[in-house]
């Protein structure tokens, strides 16, 4: 093959798995004949800045090889551009893999798909002059995140889990102001989250419905219920059947200001900064290896 690929890890993801999961994977890349640029960068600026340059160097693809944080560097740097980005999961959430079904454990498969080379164009979501594909937190969902992120024990969904009861026993309803393409509500919730994507925090299908390239946000309001009701309500997350309950509501909207009291906005387990945040789709600016 002549195609030329650069591969961005980030070593401490899964606590070292990005570094064995990149060893893995770019043993496969290379024998089947991809030149591939192998970095890392020693922060998150320096991986951003090396990732902008390599798509300026014109490589056929970007891949990133670490959760959904580093999907969201890579991100930033092929976003409206014809670079493909690639993905090699080796984080906690990995729900940008869980969309284009890209095995989570097994990057030599993983590899396969970008050696394959077929794509697929998908919105994306812009708030701030970043991009996010997931969904923004701007609520409990947001409160929760921040803790969680803070957390360095246990790994995976569960540390999402302890995060959520800790928050659970202190949280209140916030008031909130929503522009949706022009409409303003003024209204009392729990949690607003805006969804590019169906899930976040490893599966929680939060904006369940949501398809990545119809050119919408999906809007999702869980208005005030009780703590056991949301500690009842919360496993039905991991399934997208939370739908049915009464105080769910959903809206579509291509642009969305969301504005509440002392939260911050999380994207693709990113910290995007405090609400008041407006948030664009933007059409088919993203192709995939997938």
């Amino acid at each position: 093959m002549s195609r030329e690929i650069a591969l961005l890890t980030n070593p401490t993801a899964g606590k070292g798995r990005g570094r064995r999961a990149r060893d893995i994977a770019l043993a496969r890349l290379r024998s089947v004949g991809i030149a591939v640029r192998s970095l890392e960068g020693s922060d998150a600026d320096q991986a951003l800045a090396l990732a902008h340059e390599q798509v300026a160097a014109g490589v056929d693809a970007l891949v990133v090889c670490g959760g959904d944080g580093m999907v969201n560097l890579g991100i930033q740097a092929v976003a409206t551009t014809d670079t493909p980005l690639g993905i090699i999961p080796t984080g906690t959430g990995n729900d940008v893999a869980r969309y284009f079904d890209i095995p989570r454990r097994d990057p030599a498969t993983a590899a396969e798909r970008v050696i394959a080379g077929e794509t697929r164009t998908v919105d994306l979501a812009r708030c701030h002059d970043r991009y996010f594909v997931t969904v923004m937190a701007a609520g409990f969902d947001a409160v929760v995140n921040e803790r969680a992120n803070r957390m360095t024990w246990p790994r995976g969904q569960m540390r999402y889990n302890l995060a959520t009861l800790a928050e659970l026993r202190t949280f209140q309803p916030l008031p909130y102001i929503l522009d949706l393409d022009g409409n303003q509500m003024h209204l009392s919730a729990m949690l607003v989250a805006i969804g590019n994507g169906p899930s976040f925090g490893g599966g929680l299908r939060i904006a369940e419905g949501a398809v990545l390239d119809d050119g919408f946000l999906d809007v999702v309001i869980i208005k005030p219920i009780g703590k056991l009701d949301l500690m009842r309500t919360y496993p039905k997350l991991f399934k997208g059947t939370h739908i049915t309950h009464p105080q769910y509501e959903h809206h579509r909207a291509r642009t969305v200001t969301v504005a509440a009291p002392g939260i911050v906005g999380y994207a693709d387990g990113e910290r995007f900064g405090p609400l008041p945040v407006t948030i664009e789709c933007v059409p088919r600016s993203l192709t995939v290896l997938a």
